[in-house]
């Protein structure tokens, strides 16, 4: 062969190599996140250096790039960063992952020029958001006639941070499934500890006019704990409410347990302040990157960039949402929102998703625990109108009867999203966990001291608070009781305790039959069951205590002269019914023998014979009923008690008891009404307030004060919220009253202000409470003989009043969060000083775990 065909074969070669290398691609993902906090960056300008071609990442900052093998460098840039560059390998397929650094020299500079010179006045940003301010009605939503849309959601739990030497103790050797499936890549080669998971299907449908929203539950599916331990449908109640949903579009944002202000509310320019942070050209339409801060970085708002569309509409496209290290929140470690919207066949752009990561911890390092909630949004149809029994009922109801099977294979298919990696087996561990006998000790003990009782499995006993109380009349008092679980009978169940005193040396018990007509645990939500119950015990007149036993050992400390009790024979009967739209009723009978004890002495003044007459016993018997809404309301079922999670919606109350004369020797016939509303109002920054009023009346004549309204008062060193903190027992007595109160929190807005306070992370609270009440004379024994005597005092001067025509009143300034757990009132009586001893100033402590 000459050379000429040799060379000529050659180059040929060559050609033809060149040709399939500059004709081959290269696809390469990735996630560009701030290498700062680790929060990721969407919308990143991404360019083939060299080239023309390039890419944005998305709104949660991923990527995919499809490039020549010839080019070898891609360049990352975002606004208030420094570029990036990275060269590229030569395998077909690759992952790059991104960290940016924030431009200090810029941040540096905007932030001198804001604090010079930043107003709302002729500002390009302000008359930004004012545009999306204007037009977030008709962006929102539930402005349509008629939506509906398929929903899935997902809330996820995990101990993180942890230590490779925590996952390596002894005690933790028979968990090590637990740690199965860590992804170094997502956790920073932290070992996360999978707790808890919740995923349900729902099919939404709006209207606008009359307005409702309702969420019909097509699967449900969450990892389950033990019911002698926790609640499952409080805790998936809770942990809802925590993580609330997140609608850019309203005034107030929820987080946690506290309502911040919305970038896009009518007041958010007075304030955040603005600032234009880019153009995006590349997408359509054109979007502007708005970033936002708050104009002083201690108030509970947020800060974080919104993505606004420039197509007329002024629509959110996409919003992030962090808070300062600086504001007033306990526990939370990092908090990030991020809302992603996707344009309709409408060309309006609808929610299609939503993730809200909470971190909570003690301290910036150490163990936390990281939840997150997930909700995706797909299927829109708008302007179809559905039926009037589609919007009817609860806010969100299952569809009876059609449920489908929700094992894995079902929801593989149904998923919007797939599970992380850390999350595919955590409904397998948690039935798992269960089966270990150390982890059921360690909850049983938990469930000891935080709910009160031990379980046995068919009974239970407790509350363990009350074992060991002490009072003025029995002295020491021993108490020991129990009840039967779901485990004995799930439709019957009892309860009984017995207490002994050493000083009256008497004893008293309490016993009661409960059946369920519903099948269901008479300790669980929806309420259906007949309750028959007697008492024989010891009672201070007019207290009623709601979350506490009233012989639990810390209230077992008061000030003063709390020598007036009562020796209670109670015999009663009650029916209770509780909808799913939160309604509920109480109908009941009851019989009561009260005998004074004590200081307490019942007299009758007899006139003919100018004598005091004793009387040993009142007996009394009045039908009960009892109506409730509290619209929306959700709780967690302890043991004992309901806590409430407390919502904007108010929650009405009303009362009706009838005495009937002549039944089981019941001396007097009443009619007794008596009606309460309670409401919370969200104030944003400024924190929150309670209001509480309350009414009643009580029509009869010659009725003796024991049956009439005795006010709640309190001679405990505690702060009660529904007692009157410097009044004394059994001081005041009515026919008639109205009352407020008001608990204002202001979560740290002025101590956040004052330097060498925001580091304690203090909060204001004020209260106020007003009581008008009056006694009219047919019931006053001052004007009518032979009523009741009120009561005197050890040394023989009067304790109990009627309310004149000034209004009792008292209230406090107080410091809460201290230690995060503590709050601390100064509490002043107003008037009514000449009562003997009466208080004027207190201090009155109370217990509050807040967020």
């Amino acid at each position: 062969m000459t050379k000429k065909p040799k060379i000529a074969v050659i180059l040929c070669l060559i050609i033809m190599s060149a040709t399939f290398v500059l004709g081959q691609t290269i696809l390469v993902k990735g996630v560009v996140k701030d290498a700062g906090n680790g929060q990721t960056l969407p919308y990143v300008n991404i360019q083939v250096k060299g080239a023309s071609s390039g890419t944005t990442t998305d709104q949660e900052g991923k990527y995919t790039l499809k490039l020549a093998a010839g080019d070898s460098v891609i360049r990352f840039t975002y606004i208030g960063y420094m570029a990036f560059e990275k060269a590229v390998g030569k395998e077909a397929s690759q992952m790059i992952h991104v960290k940016m650094h924030v431009d200090t020299a810029m941040l540096k500079e905007v932030t001198v020029k804001g604090k010079a010179g930043y107003r709302n006045r002729d500002n390009p940003a302000v008359e930004l958001i004012r545009q999306v301010i204007a037009h977030k009605d008709q962006n929102r939503v539930d402005n349509q006639d008629f939506a509906q849309y398929e929903q899935y959601e997902k809330m996820s739990f995990a101990m993180s941070n942890l230590s490779d030497r925590f996952k390596n103790r002894p005690v933790l050797k028979n968990y090590g499934f637990l740690f199965e499936q860590q992804d170094s890549a997502v956790l920073a080669g932290k070992n996360m500890l999978p707790a808890y998971m919740q995923e349900k299907l729902l099919q939404v449908y709006i209207r606008k006019d009359p307005a409702a929203k309702k969420q019909w539950i097509k699967a449900d599916r969450r990892a389950q704990f033990d019911p002698k331990f926790v609640d499952n449908d409080g805790l998936a109640l809770y942990f809802n409410r925590m993580y609330a949903d997140i609608n850019i579009y309203d005034n107030d944002i929820f987080v946690a347990t506290n309502m911040l202000l919305s970038p896009v509310a009518a007041t958010a320019p007075a304030f955040y302040k603005f600032f234009i942070r880019d153009t995006l050209k590349t997408h359509d339409p054109w979007l502007i990157e708005l970033g936002f801060v708050p104009r002083n970085s201690t108030d509970m708002l947020f800060e974080g960039r919104l993505f606004v569309t420039l197509d007329g509409n002024y629509a959110v496209q996409n919003a992030f949402l962090t808070v300062s290290k600086n504001i007033n929140l306990n526990f939370i470690r990092q908090l990030e929102a991020r809302i992603g919207f996707e344009k309709g066949e409408d060309n309006k752009y609808y929610p299609a998703k939503t993730t809200l990561s909470m971190e909570f911890a003690f301290g910036e390092k150490g163990a936390g625990l990281l939840g997150q909630r997930t909700i995706t949004l797909k299927n829109y149809q708008t302007g179809r109108p559905m039926a009037d029994s589609v919007y009817r009922g609860p806010p969100e109801q299952a569809i009876e009867d059609t449920l489908p099977n929700q094992g894995e294979e079902y929801w593989g298919q149904v998923r919007h999203i797939p599970l992380e990696r850390t999350e595919q087996n955590i409904y397998r561990n948690i039935d798992t966990l269960q089966t270990i006998r150390s982890f059921r000790t360690t909850m049983d003990i938990a469930t000891v001291f935080l709910a009160g009782f031990k379980n046995l499995g068919k009974v239970e006993i407790g509350p363990v608070n009350t074992f060991y109380s002490f009072n003025p009349v029995e002295g020491l008092r021993l108490r020991f009781g129990g009840r039967t679980t779901p485990e004995f009978n799930k439709r019957i169940y009892f309860e009984t305790y017995a207490a002994y005193g050493f000083n009256d040396q008497r004893w008293k018990y309490f016993v009661s039959g409960t059946y369920s007509l519903n099948n269901k645990s008479v300790y669980h939500f929806p309420f259906n069951y007949m309750r028959l119950s007697h008492q024989h015990d010891t009672k201070i007149p007019g207290q009623q205590l709601e979350f506490v036993q009233e012989d639990n050992f810390l209230l077992s400390f008061k000030w003063g002269d709390n020598n007036t009790w009562l020796y209670n024979d109670i015999s009663k009967f009650e029916y209770v019914r509780e909808y799913q739209n939160r309604l509920s009723f109480k109908l009941g009978f009851t019989h009561w023998v009260q005998s004074p004890a004590g200081n307490l002495r019942y007299t009758q003044t007899d006139l003919t014979n100018d004598r005091q007459l004793n009387i040993s016993t009142l007996r009394n018997s009045e039908v009960n009923f009892e109506l409730r809404y509290a619209p929306h309301e959700k709780f967690y079922q302890g043991k004992i008690y309901r806590t409430p999670l407390v919502n904007k919606y108010p929650v009405f109350t009303f009362r009706y008891n009838a005495g009937i004369r002549n039944v089981l020797d019941s001396e007097n016939a009443y009619h007794s009404f008596t009606g309460n509303i309670i409401k919370r109002f969200y104030l944003s920054q400024f924190g929150y307030a309670d209001f509480t009023t309350e009414g009643g009346f009580i029509l009869g004549n010659n009725i003796p004060f024991p049956l009439l309204t005795i006010h709640r008062a309190n001679q405990t060193y505690a702060y009660q919220l529904n007692s009157y903190n410097m009044m004394n027992f059994l001081e005041f007595v009515s026919d008639h009253y109205a009352s407020l109160d008001v608990q204002y929190y202001m979560n740290g807005f002025l101590f956040n202000k004052i330097p060498l306070l925001k580091k304690l992370k203090l909060r204001e609270v004020f209260s106020f409470k007003a009581l008008y009440g009056g006694l009219r004379d047919e019931n006053n024994p001052a004007y009518t003989p032979g009523l009741y005597d009120f009561p005197i005092d050890s040394h023989g001067g009067a304790s109990t009043f009627a309310l004149g025509s000034t209004p009792y009143m008292e209230a406090s300034v107080g410091v809460a969060n201290i230690f995060k757990l503590l709050r601390v009132d100064l509490v002043r009586r107003f008037n009514y000083l000449d009562n003997p001893g009466a208080p004027q100033w207190g201090v009155r402590v109370k217990f509050r775990l807040d967020f």
